[in-house]
């Protein structure tokens, strides 16, 4: 008798993970495979030969029963097309080639705040504040090749997610040097959002405009190399790009935290910031999530969280097929 499997599946505007899980209310599997976004000109080129690896790794030669897929975009049509990179497609044409019984799309920041509620201790570095109400709603947000923003309700009878395209408001600069980066980017963007500024890409934007502003060449062309040159204290601009992005940060956060009444915490998800934590918590990040004004003493008892697990969006796609 051919095994029931479930597949779950986080995909980014670089890299999309994937892992296939028995149909057993299973959340974490040993089988997890990994791709680059710009390997595959469509997103069908990658699921075909996707199938194949993983009966090849597992030994289960049916089609998946059930499926949820967390996706970098908005999730709710049927067509699915990414914010950040070049794929799309529909979800009839995805179940077909899947082949399975049910097949649930959502976006990925309603996966990670569903894999928030698995999380220990030991996941989590805790940056100020003071204790989490476990009654009061939750924050969530990450830098990646994007910026993702969710919230997280909790309630007697557990918990809702409310799934947000926040990434995508407006970029709010709260000093001069911040006005003139958000000014050089509205010349080429048209429109600043927190996205332009706060994610991976966003490391680039910010560098380079104050390389534009400070009439001088660019040395560096990726996001990378800037937090390299940050670290190493090698580069003066580099360093001020990655105190403007822990700032914004901080800022975005607090935000947040205010708009949701988030004292049950927020929580820093995504893959750039894992990369310089160090830097990251001791940066001004803290003191700007609680500059606000009159405000101050509301922020200030509230935690912040960087998530330092790695499978945080496979883990809430696969908590999400349990609520199907």
């Amino acid at each position: 008798m051919a095994e029931k499997w479930n597949l779950v599946a986080d995909i980014g505007g670089t890299n999309a993970r994937f892992s296939a899980l028995l149909d057993d209310g299973s959340l974490e599997s040993e089988f997890e495979f990994h791709h680059s976004v710009e390997e595959y000109p469509q997103f069908a080129d990658l699921i075909g030969g996707l199938l194949e690896e993983i009966a090849t790794a597992t030994g289960w030669s049916s089609k998946p029963t059930n499926v949820c897929f967390a996706v970098a975009c908005p999730a709710d049509n049927e067509e699915i097309t990414f914010t950040n990179s070049h794929w799309q497609f529909t979800k009839t044409q995805l179940k077909q080639l899947l082949g399975c019984e049910t097949l649930s799309v959502i976006n990925d920041f309603e996966a990670v705040a569903h894999g928030i509620t698995e999380l220990d201790d030991s996941d989590l570095v805790k940056v100020g504040g003071g204790d989490a109400i476990q009654t009061k709603p939750i924050g969530i947000l990450g830098a990646g090749t994007g910026l993702g923003v969710a919230g997280l309700i909790q309630h007697s009878k557990g918990y809702h997610v409310v799934d947000t395209e926040g990434g995508h408001a407006d970029y709010a600069p709260i000093d001069d040097v911040q006005s003139a980066v958000v000014n050089c980017l509205r010349d080429r963007y048209g429109r600043v959002s927190l996205e332009r500024l706060l994610s991976g890409k966003g490391i680039l934007n910010i560098y380079t405009a104050l390389c534009s502003i400070d009439a001088v060449e660019a040395q560096f062309s990726t996001p990378a190399e800037v937090v390299s040159a940050a670290l190493a204290s090698t580069d003066s601009r580099a360093l001020q790009t990655l105190q403007m992005f822990c700032e914004g940060m901080g800022s975005a956060a607090g935000n947040l935290a205010l708009t949701l009444g988030a004292k049950g915490g927020i929580y820093i998800a995504g893959g750039v910031i894992p990369r310089f934590q160090e830097f990251f918590i001791n940066s001004g990040f803290r003191s700007k999530f609680e500059d606000k004004g009159r405000f101050v003493s509301y922020l200030q008892p509230i935690p912040v969280f960087i998530v330092v697990r790695s499978n945080l969006g496979l883990l809430g796609a696969a908590k999400k097929l349990q609520q199907i």
